[in-house]
């Protein structure tokens, strides 16, 4: 009895142990899609956008359509989308990023694919910023389509706290973290 009762902790330690890992997981880059639950219509701001943002956006676009041919120089011409601390919701400085990434995506880009990396500053659990980066990347996708974009072409990932562009411990630093950025599949 003692003898079965000292094998079965055993291997239950076994068991506890080999199911924590230290390797990251990893992403399907083949991907094109992600099924994701509904966002909370409440949670983002969708607001029309106005003439200037549509001006610049097809400066923006007129400029990529111009002076680059390759796709890590498109690429280059999309800028991130930055987000307040705990919110997924596109901040209104950031609205003109969009417009002009979508002018992009739609122009320029229109050969590719475009995956948007949803990015969470160091604050909170793996899981949560998992799902706040996935949250944000949604938001950039509803804006990107309601700008004309074809959503068929556009994936999403959420890398959560994993790939931050900035490590000190700092309020700025932070801010920089959270973000989605913009890749182009061929």
């Amino acid at each position: 009895m003692k003898r079965n009762v000292i094998l079965s902790s055993v291997a239950v330690a076994v068991l506890l142990f080999s199911g924590c890992s230290t390797n990251k997981p990893t992403v399907d880059q083949t991907a094109k899609t992600i099924t994701t639950p509904s966002l909370e219509s409440s949670s983002m701001n969708t607001g029309n956008t106005t003439s200037s943002d549509t001006t610049t956006a097809q400066n923006a676009t007129d400029n990529v359509a111009a002076s680059s041919t390759s796709m890590a120089d498109i690429e280059k011409s999309m800028t991130s989308v930055y987000f307040d601390f705990d919110k997924f919701n596109i901040r209104e400085d950031m609205k003109a990023n969009v417009a002009t990434d979508a002018g992009v995506a739609k122009a320029a880009a229109s050969a590719y694919g475009v995956k948007l990396e949803g990015n969470c500053d160091e604050w909170g659990s793996d899981e949560y910023n998992f799902a706040l980066g996935l949250k944000r990347a949604q938001a950039v996708k509803t804006e990107l389509v309601n700008e004309g974009v074809d959503a068929k072409r556009i994936s999403m990932v959420s890398l959560g706290k994993s790939t931050p562009v900035c490590a000190e411990k700092t309020k700025e630093c932070w801010a920089k973290n959270r973000r989605v950025d913009f890749k182009l599949l061929p």
